[in-house]
């Protein structure tokens, strides 16, 4: 990540460092504010300004992913090899990654029968437990 943030013209501060450290250790899909919290309790000089830009850069440089999930902020994660879709309970506000093998060849085939090729796609269910 860090080599993201020189490629993407920025220098690599102490901040930033604790912005990249709290990114890789989050197991969540943390918002920008929650980002700045948990990267001021590694260095409290980290501006909620700084978060927001070196999000900006990262995202730009294909190592973080944005996720715009209904109902909240944005929402970010370590773009990881692999594709994985989303659960997000609506009760406790959970969010689970998960890959589906079956969903994945079902989208393939559909877009095939209609003359088209996946290149990206985005799947999210809005879930409660029963």
């Amino acid at each position: 990540m860090t080599q993201a943030l020189r490629d993407g013209g920025v220098r690599v501060t102490r901040q930033r460092e604790a912005l990249v450290r709290v990114l890789t250790e989050s197991a969540d899909h943390p918002d920008a504010t929650e980002l700045h919290r948990r990267a001021q309790l590694i260095d409290d000089t980290v501006s909620l300004a700084t978060v927001y830009r070196t999000l900006t850069v990262l995202e730009r440089e294909g190592v973080i992913h944005r996720h715009s999930f209904e109902n909240g902020s944005a929402r970010f994660e370590v773009a990881a090899p692999g594709h994985h879709d989303h659960i997000l309970d609506l009760d406790s506000g959970e969010i689970i990654e998960f890959h589906s093998e079956k969903i994945e060849e079902l989208q393939r085939r559909i877009a095939a029968e209609m003359g088209y090729e996946i290149i990206h796609h985005r799947l999210e269910l809005y879930c409660r437990k029963v």
